[in-house]
């Protein structure tokens, strides 16, 4: 499997296809494997990289810093090292570090793609003080988690973030994903993940497209409508009867927004 070393940090890639440079970020308990419905789409017009973030699968998570600033930086200096500026697209918590990509290294974006980008909006977006109810749930989770309750722990996620039943519904591949990367939440509990800013969605200059499913989790839809109106030069599409796991319930409508948008 390739990687590229960041910061002395191996950061593992599947790749695929030629062209100009297409990055993925997988979001909460995924990996690079996550996109595989993407890759020969995306690989038809663009050099894809799915990345997988330190400790997730093939690494696992030994106690070192696991938080969205620090995968920021590893995001950006991948860019660097492929021979950026890029594309970029980042799913749920992929989102959130797409966006801080965007916001903190606006030199290396040249089109970004938020699909269901997780976290929460401050005051100065959603116009109220951002909720604690996400740490509380990582919290919960990432307690099941260490104690050794595997699959106990990754329902309690799965079902909050997907909709109840989700993990019981899920065929096994999906599942052992998330098993394998189970310890990476023990990091990501105490991630202190900052909320958006209407200042940081204003510093994005790249073209922007936000992807919502059309029955997903009310909180990613209140973070795509607040972001549509803050982040300057803006576009938004909702992929029908999906929820938060649109790019792989429906991956030939996503594929195909996504391809229609950085079309040149």
């Amino acid at each position: 499997m390739p990687s590229i070393e960041i910061d002395g940090r191996s950061i593992h890639y599947a790749e695929a296809g030629n062209g100009p440079p297409l990055i993925l970020v997988h979001g909460t308990l995924l990996d690079q494997r996550y996109w595989a419905p993407q890759m020969a789409a995306f690989g038809a017009r663009y050099h894809v990289y799915a990345l997988s973030m330190l400790g997730c699968w093939p690494t696992i998570w030994d106690g070192q810093d696991f938080t969205i600033a620090r995968h920021t930086a590893d995001v950006a200096g991948f860019i660097r090292a492929v021979g950026g500026p890029a594309r970029l697209l980042g799913h749920s918590r992929g989102g959130h570090i797409s966006f801080r990509v965007a916001s903190e290294h606006p030199d290396l974006i040249e089109e970004l793609v938020l699909s269901e980008p997780g976290g929460d909006c401050d005051e100065s977006l959603a116009g109220k003080p951002a909720p604690a109810s996400q740490a509380t749930g990582f919290n919960s989770v990432a307690a099941e988690i260490a104690a050794g309750r595997i699959d106990e722990g990754l329902r309690q996620f799965v079902d909050r973030v997907y909709g109840p039943g989700t993990w019981d519904r899920w065929p096994e591949p999906p599942r052992q994903h998330h098993r394998e990367n189970a310890r990476s939440m023990l990091g990501q509990a105490h991630e202190n993940r900052k909320p958006y800013s209407l200042a940081a969605a204003q510093a994005i200059r790249a073209r922007t497209l936000l992807v919502n499913g059309g029955d997903t989790p009310p909180s990613f839809v209140a973070n795509v409508e607040a972001l549509v109106q803050a982040i300057p030069d803006v576009r938004r599409v909702v992929i029908p009867r999906t929820t938060h796991d649109l790019s792989n319930e429906d991956p030939a409508s996503f594929n195909a927004a996504v391809l229609e948008f950085l079309a040149p």
